[in-house]
């Protein structure tokens, strides 16, 4: 942001704003500069405060410029002085910018969330895909009952106690199926090469 000239202090500042707004409604962009030279530190500061943004403050403070310019008519001098008019766009371009930085963030986390995880290259996901179908393998080779534990602690995400009730076994029993099933698995997937 161009640094401003030090603002003038107008014996009446009304007058001058009077003056000042009627040259920007007619096209004067002598008049432009000389509210930025009076204004344009107000608006920045203002700027600034909200976004805690020196970057987005000056892009503001350029936006506000350019809106006066092209929207001149649109200033009354009836309801407010020029200040408070500049204060008012200027509060809330700065607070629009500050939503639209929030949602553009919060928009950017829940599609991060979202996405799916990709294997790092295809060589990971290949191995993955051959130890899996060796698991399987593994798995069907182990007696029907010690499966049927694995099936239903390891892949339903049942508890032994749970699986023991739906097999109609003690717990304990459970448990033994279960660790062998473990053991020979482990021996089954050392003996191809691959290791938990």
């Amino acid at each position: 942001m161009p640094v401003a000239a030090r603002p003038v202090s107008p014996q009446d500042p009304a007058a001058w704003e009077r003056r000042t707004v009627a040259r920007l409604q007619a096209g004067d962009d002598a008049a432009l500069r000389e509210v930025f030279d009076q204004y344009g530190s107000f608006v920045f500061g203002l700027a600034q405060r909200v976004t805690a943004n020196r970057s987005l403050a000056e892009d503001i403070t350029q936006d506000v410029f350019v809106y006066v310019w092209t929207n001149a008519q649109r200033i009354d001098l009836g309801v407010g002085s020029l200040r408070s008019y500049l204060g008012v766009v200027t509060h809330r371009r700065s607070v629009d910018l500050v939503r639209s930085e929030e949602s553009r963030k919060t928009r950017e986390s829940r599609d991060a969330v979202k996405a799916p995880v990709v294997a790092a290259d295809i060589g990971d996901h290949t191995v993955a895909v051959a130890q899996a179908d060796m698991v399987r393998a593994a798995l069907e080779q182990l007696p029907e009952e010690q499966r049927q534990i694995v099936v239903m602690t390891y892949l339903d995400g049942r508890s032994y106690r749970e699986a023991a009730v739906e097999l109609g076994i003690p717990e304990g029993t459970a448990k033994s199926r279960g660790r062998l099933a473990l053991a020979k698995l482990a021996a089954s997937l050392a003996a191809v090469g691959v290791t938990a």
